[in-house]
Order: C-alpha cells, then structure tokens, then sequence
C-alpha cells in the first residue's frame, strides 16, 4: 500500500495506512492485533455509538487501566466522537468535577469496574458504557455494552472530518482551575506525522509505550504516531521499572519514549539486563515533558548504546514543538533541539519576535495548536498574541535554531528581585556524585518573598548531607542561587505522568518558609 498517496487528517484515516496482516498493536502475554482487525474495530465501534445515540459532537470520557484496549478505544472512539480520557486515578470528587465539567455525554469503563468514576457519573446521571474483552482475544479487541437502563436515542452519525475535536484533555492546573484544550481530528494527526517524521518512522518499527494512555504523551508521540507510520505499539499496563526490561525482552522494540524520571529508573537497572539490550537493540530513546538532565542523557546512550533524543511538547500543541533531530544530525545536550513541526518564536513582553540569541517567551503556532481554550476568553486572550500561542515558557534560539528553555516563566524564583531559574540549580545538583534525582523550588520567605529549595534523593550505597550538597552547589553557581533548604528524600513527589512538579510543592513537603 502507497502510504504517500494516503489523506490522513482524521484519526480513523490513520487506520488506513498499515497493511492487513501487519500487527498494530501487542500487549504481554496476549495475541497481537493486526491492522484488518483494528480497521473492523473501529467501524464496529462507530456503528455501536450511532446506534446509542452518540453523536461526533459529544464528549465520550474514558476511564480504563493502561494498556491495548486504553489505547484501541481512543483511537476508534474518537474516529465517531469526541474522546475525553480521564486519570483513572482521581477519587469521586474528582470525577464529579471532570464529568461536569466537560459535559460528558458517556462514560466508558472496564467490566466490574471498581473505579469511584462509576459512583460520580450514577450521581450526574451519566450513561455508562462497558467495555469487555478478555486476555483471549487479540491485544486491544474489545466490545461495547450499553446500559440499557439510560440507552439514548440512535441518532444520524455524521463522519467525523479535521475540523471536528477528536479529543478533550485538561491542563494540569497547577495554578489556576484546569482549563479545557480541545484538539482538533486535524490538530492530532498533524501532531503525529511531524513525530513521524522527526523520528523517521517506519512500518518496521514498534514502540514500547511506558507512558499514562490519559495524558497527550503517550495518546500521540507513542500510538498515533506509530499508526502514522503503518507501525506497531507494544502497549504496556503502565510504567514498572522492575518489569521493563522483560517487556523490552517481550517486545523487541525498536524505540521507547519517557519522561525523566522514568528513564532515571531504568537506568538503575540497566546494567542487570545488558543481555536484553543487546539482543533486541534500539534505534534511539526518546525524552519528553520535562528538562532531560544531560548527565542522565549521557548514561542513557552508554546503557542503551543508542541515541537519545529529547523532545519539547505541551497539550496545547498536540504534544511535540520541537525536538533534537536524529544521528547524523546534531543532538545537542541541553537543549530541546529544533522547530519540528510548529513555527517556533521567542517573543518579548510586549509581543515582538525576538532575534535568536534574545532570551523571552516561547512562542508557537501551526496546525498542531488548539484553536483556543474552551469558554475561556481570559486564557485565550493571555495566551494568544498576533496569531502566536504563548507557552509559558522562558527561552532562547541560538544561531543554528536550536530552543533552551531557560525556566517556566511561572516556575522562576523571585529571591528578593534576583530572578533565578530552577532548571539551572537542577542541572547543577545532578553533577554531584551522590544525587540520583533532584528538583528545585520556591518556598515561601517573610523577608525575601521566595527562597531557593531542593529535594533531591541520592543514590543507592551514597550518602551526603544538606551542607555536604550546599558547599559543592556553592562552587558552580552565585550565592544568591544556593538553596537554603535541602531535602533529602527516598521519593520526590510526582505528577499524575510521573513528572517532578515544582509548583506547590513547598507547600506539599510542609515547608511553611524560613
């Protein structure tokens, strides 16, 4: 089949490009699922929606462990309607919040499941939607029971073309209250080819997906790009540093992706399962949503003896903006390499693109971007200027168009009026010899207004101590940059996606301020 003769601006065209008998997706210890039947899949699941009454406009949350049917059910799913896949780790209250407030038409979850999503939408008279299947049938293979209790009414069921949102996902709210991004069938799509084409994807390869199928890493840069490419996933229950390597083992992927901490982990057990690694040898690794420390880069490509290639991606963007480009171009350490789909800018306060060199704002735009929050004219007005998006993030170009991003601009710490970037301190911490894993804060200072803190856990048989870190922190950066306040922990608190979460976190740790 000529994938380049293929239109692809909807997720059900992405079905489209994978031969018949070529296998699209994989799971442990169950068959794989071949294209022709991923293709029967989702024509059986658009017919089941348009006889419940489910129209292309409608949200359809999704909540389910990670896995093939996660990945299978966003995918066909969204090929009739509109996709809002949830954490399935929120409590009710959660839940009930989320339901609300995306309108949710139905919700889809496992058979017997004991998810508090079930209680909050019974109390929001939600329909739900039961998908069953079992470890016989082809990884991802499922069907869909209505409950007949709340079945709607069967409705005309337009297709679904790229101006239609394929799927709906909060921001983080770190903040702020959680703002809606709707993305666009053309938003997503765009998304994977430009990860298609930044990693030279083909048919050949599989990816070993790691990440939360709820969040926009995992959802495109792991199984939409692949189907873009007429490749395969391997879709695992989720992150499980422990079971990696013989799901690596398992799979014989070609390429995984990851967020920071998640490679950190693998790291501590790479040298145990060289034999694996060395039997099903990867063409590179892929880093994404947070700053990749450059020393943990390093290890990576001597464990893996294979590129690693760090990524700039946000949900606004449909995932990737940017991305250090693939041997025998430059990688280079630090950064988060080149435009790679979306025009990226550097824009000053007042909306000017800045010349490369010129540290400001970075800014996007392309077909990859949302069109705008949903009923949400402030952020939209905040984040939107002469047609360019504002990321929020703090950065530079340099001559050879390579992006650093120099801090979150809501990250940076303000000590007193000396601004001072955390992602510096990080990068400064992970040099020292004990620190396995470190991050860098406010905290509150009645005189000050912010001081510098860490958290940092140190490696396993290391030791040091808070003056021990302070003094060797000392010789590399201004006092000014020198955290007052050192932790050190066996755990640093994450997000929902395994990130390291900056924000609020001195007051999670209980630091009231000095």
């Amino acid at each position: 089949m000529e994938t380049t003769v293929l239109s692809v601006k909807t997720t059900c065209d992405l079905l489209n490009i994978g031969t018949d008998d070529a296998v699209a997706i994989m799971a442990p210890g169950r068959p794989p699922l071949h294209y022709s039947a991923m293709r029967a899949l989702s024509k059986r699941t658009r017919q089941s929606l348009k006889q419940a009454g489910i129209a292309k406009s409608d949200r359809v949350a999704i909540v389910l462990p990670n896995g093939p049917e996660m990945a299978t059910a966003f995918v066909t799913i969204s090929g009739a309607s509109t996709t809002a896949p949830l954490n399935p780790a929120y409590r009710q209250e959660e839940f009930e919040f989320y339901l609300s407030d995306l309108k949710a038409k139905a919700l889809v979850v496992e058979a017997n499941s004991e998810s508090p999503s079930v209680a909050a939408a019974q109390k929001l008279d939600i329909p739900l939607i039961t998908l069953v299947t079992d470890s016989r049938r082809d990884a991802g293979d499922f069907d869909l029971i209505f409950d007949s209790a709340t079945l709607l009414v069967p409705t005309t069921h337009d297709e679904v073309n790229e101006e239609d949102v394929a799927l709906i996902l909060h921001t983080s709210g770190t903040t702020s209250r959680p703002k809606i991004v709707p993305l666009s069938h053309g938003n997503v799509t765009n998304s994977a080819e430009n990860i298609m084409n930044t990693l030279s994807l083909l048919p050949g390869d599989r990816c070993m997906n790691i990440m939360p199928l709820f969040h926009i890493h995992g959802l495109i840069a792991s199984v939409l790009s692949s189907l873009r490419a007429g490749a395969s996933i391997y879709c695992t229950p989720g992150f499980n540093a422990l079971k990696f390597f013989g799901w690596m083992d398992d799979a014989k992927p070609t390429w995984y992706t990851a967020v920071p901490t998640m490679h950190q982990a693998i790291l501590t057990r790479a040298s145990r399962s060289l034999n694996i690694i060395n039997a099903a040898p990867l063409r590179f690794i892929r880093s994404s949503s947070s700053s990749l420390p450059s020393r943990v880069m390093t290890e990576l490509e001597k464990a893996f003896n294979a590129p690693v290639v760090e990524a700039y991606g946000m949900t606004e963007a449909s995932h990737q903006m940017a991305c250090n480009p693939l041997p025998p171009a430059v990688r280079k350490a630090g950064t988060v390499g080149t435009a790679a789909g979306p025009e990226v800018g550097i824009m000053s306060l007042n909306g000017e693109i800045l010349a490369n060199g010129e540290v400001g704002e970075i800014v996007i735009r392309g077909a990859n971007i949302t069109k705008g929050y949903e009923n949400n004219p402030k952020a939209n007005a905040e984040n939107f200027t002469n047609g360019w998006f504002r990321t929020g993030d703090q950065g530079v170009l340099d001559s050879e168009g390579y992006i650093s991003i120099t801090g979150r601009l809501k990250e940076i710490i303000n000590r007193g009026g000396e601004k001072i970037s955390p992602r510096e301190v990080d990068e400064i911490l992970m040099d020292h010899p004990a620190i396995q894993q470190c991050v860098t804060f406010a905290m509150p200072h009645f005189k000050l207004g912010e001081e510098v803190a860490a958290a940092v856990v140190l490696k396993e048989g290391m030791t040091a101590d808070e003056a021990d870190i302070r003094m060797f922190t000392a010789q590399h950066v201004a006092d000014f940059k020198v955290p007052r306040k050192i932790l050190i922990m066996d755990e640093i608190p994450k997000g929902a996606t395994g990130k390291l979460q900056r924000i609020g976190l001195a007051e999670k740790l209980g630091l009231a301020g000095l």
